[in-house]
């Protein structure tokens, strides 16, 4: 199993939008490193939901894969926020998967997270880093869902 980070601005989809629509397909992903990570994400992986754009931003939860990467429907909608009318449906560009909860974590603010050691090499922290998905070790994700117990 590998683990992820995801992140959602909380003003579109919150971690409790998740666990009110108990899954969803994670759209709207347009950055070529972060779709190559969508395409890596399988079934069972877990990610740590995280709220970005947020004041603070942080980490809100726990959720899992399940449904691998898939087209992307947004892409070919005229009415989505995330349309892209150069992607062709036969070679369909962007891609989602499916995530569910797991479970809420004590929202983690990101200046704790700056201060955990566990994390001093994380891609999160890192100067300039504005992904919104990402992969994690396992002792990364694994200090993050405790620190938030």
């Amino acid at each position: 199993m590998a683990h992820w980070l995801i992140k959602s601005e909380p003003s579109d989809f919150s971690y409790d939008d998740l666990v009110a629509a108990t899954r969803e397909g994670w759209d709207g992903v347009r950055n070529y490193q972060a779709r190559i990570f969508l395409r890596r994400m399988e079934v069972g992986d877990q990610a740590i939901f995280y709220h970005s754009m947020a004041k603070p931003p942080g980490a809100a939860g726990v959720c899992e894969i399940v449904k691998g990467a898939e087209p992307d429907p947004t892409q070919f909608d005229p009415s989505a926020k995330y349309y892209d009318p150069t992607s062709d449906p036969d070679d369909p560009r962007w891609v989602w998967v499916t995530v569910a909860p797991v479970r809420a974590l004590r929202f983690v603010p990101l200046a704790e997270l700056r201060s955990m050691p566990e994390l001093a090499e994380c891609r999160l922290l890192a100067k300039g880093n504005r992904l919104s998905v990402l992969p994690l070790t396992d002792a990364e994700f694994d200090a993050i869902v405790e620190r938030g117990l």
